[in-house]
């Protein structure tokens, strides 16, 4: 396949993906507003992203030596499929009127199942399909995925809750998603060759899921600079769990700010996308990557301290705006380092560490709003802190908002600090393609056939 055949395909699955997220936002969101109106807690929603990382984390060494064993727009293809049968059945939940929370969590459970399987074959298939000098733009355009849908989401969301409800929002959700199984379908995704380091890992299934790690381990900057991750996506992704209720407390449930600020919030993701697209980043890439985690980290506790809405906004929007740049740039280096036959499981491993405290996260930070937090607003004591964060309903969680960021600033500035990270691109050679004379195929496992008979 051509090089402009590849860019074309690849911006053929983004815009498919931007249209998938669009519909999931739409629905989640409907959802989300749905639940905190009838409960007037945070937890349900915490404990929703606590169904949905559950499998992340457990399944994603699975995940990774599928996409590294099977055709991968089989896997692509398998995910998307998986998660339109979800929407499904909550649709029929909400259509029948009987919609209980359970019902929610478990779909959130198997949506993310397949869900799983999605990134690391995703990500593997890029590297064949994007040159090396053009791959931090296209991790960049990526990154445009979730802040484009987060704009246009919530503009629509509003709109389509009040017109067709919970049901209406579902049901776009499931076409959207069957458009994206259609769509990768016709896809023609190319599938690796088999290097000397992927023969090295090669063995049996659970020796592959574990393959990530091993690569990991013998690379011990890298692996520890993994570790790290994991504390800040504790850290920060758990008060992000409180999006939400923390925006509508602050602005005293008005629905239609909630659905600006979350445009805003998006816009930020969104304009630091574009400009690392632009820019492409710096090199190393470990100051991008250091240098907007510190950057972010400073804003999510400016946003805990934020009580109107234009300080929220402008808040919202500089914490999101450094992170699409460090996602790209923390991607292409990994592309770069990793042979593409073994980066399922390495991309796949990278993925379940770094998200391995975040279940605990999910588990603690909506009982702690509820009923440690938001309750000490106004108690005695409260007068230390209360010029920091305010004395009005969302300043308990804000007050965990500014913790979380301070916290993180703290941790980023030591590990910066620390010269074999700051190193960690020139000790760590690129890969260099080294394919085996006789190696064997990629395998085809289960029952999925050769996705070569049925290219376009």
């Amino acid at each position: 396949m051509s090089r402009a055949q590849s860019m074309r395909t690849f911006y053929g699955l983004i815009l498919t993906q931007v249209l998938s997220l669009i519909g999931s936002r739409i629905s989640g969101l409907a959802i989300s507003i749905y639940i905190f109106q009838q409960t007037g807690n945070a937890t349900p929603l915490t404990l929703v992203s606590f169904f949905f990382i559950v499998p992340q984390v457990v399944a994603a060494g699975l995940a990774g030596a599928l996409a590294d064993r099977w055709n991968r727009r089989y896997v692509l293809m398998l995910a998307d499929a998986g998660q339109a049968v979800g929407s499904l059945l909550l649709l029929l939940s909400f259509a029948s009127g009987n919609f209980q929370l359970w019902h929610l969590y478990a779909v959130t459970l198997l949506q993310s199942i397949f869900g799983v399987f999605q990134g690391p074959a995703f990500q593997a298939s890029m590297t064949l399909m994007i040159p090396d000098e053009q791959r931090d733009r296209a991790n960049a355009v990526q990154q445009l995925t979730g802040p484009i849908s987060g704009i246009i989401a919530p503009a629509l969301a509003g709109v389509i809750y009040a017109v067709v409800g919970v049901v209406g929002s579902i049901l776009i959700d499931l076409a959207t998603f069957l458009v994206a199984v259609l769509v990768v379908y016709r896809a023609h995704i190319p599938q690796p060759k088999v290097t000397t380091e992927g023969e090295a890992l090669r063995g049996s299934m659970l020796a592959d899921m574990f393959g990530g790690i091993r690569w990991l381990r013998a690379r011990p900057t890298l692996f520890w600079m993994t570790i790290f991750v994991t504390f800040v996506n504790f850290l920060i992704g758990g008060v992000a769990a409180l999006e939400t209720p923390y925006i509508l407390s602050r602005i005293n449930n008005d629905e239609a700010a909630l659905g600006v600020l979350l445009t805003v919030l998006n816009l930020g993701a969104l304009a630091g996308g574009i400009i690392m697209g632009v820019w492409g980043g710096t090199r190393p890439r470990i100051h991008t990557i250091m240098g907007g985690l510190i950057v972010s980290s400073v804003f999510l506790a400016l946003t805990g301290m934020a009580q109107t809405a234009v300080v929220l906004g402008v808040t919202l929007f500089l914490f999101l705006f450094t992170m699409p740049m460090v996602n790209a740039a923390a991607m292409s280096m990994l592309q770069a380092k990793t042979p593409p036959d073994v980066q399922g499981r390495v991309f796949a491993a990278v993925s379940q560490m770094s998200m391995l405290m975040l279940p605990l996260a999910y588990l603690i930070i909506g009982p702690l709003a509820d009923r440690v937090f938001e309750p000490a607003v106004g108690q005695a004591g409260w007068s230390t802190v209360a010029p920091l964060v305010g004395s009005n309903p969302g300043a308990g969680m804000g007050l965990l908002m500014l913790a979380a960021g301070a916290i993180n600033l703290a941790l980023s500035l030591v590990v910066y600090a620390i010269p074999s990270i700051r190193r960690l691109e020139a000790d760590l050679p690129d890969h260099v393609a080294e394919v085996q004379p006789e190696a064997a195929p990629i395998r085809v496992g289960g029952a999925i056939p050769d996705a070569s008979a049925l290219e376009p």
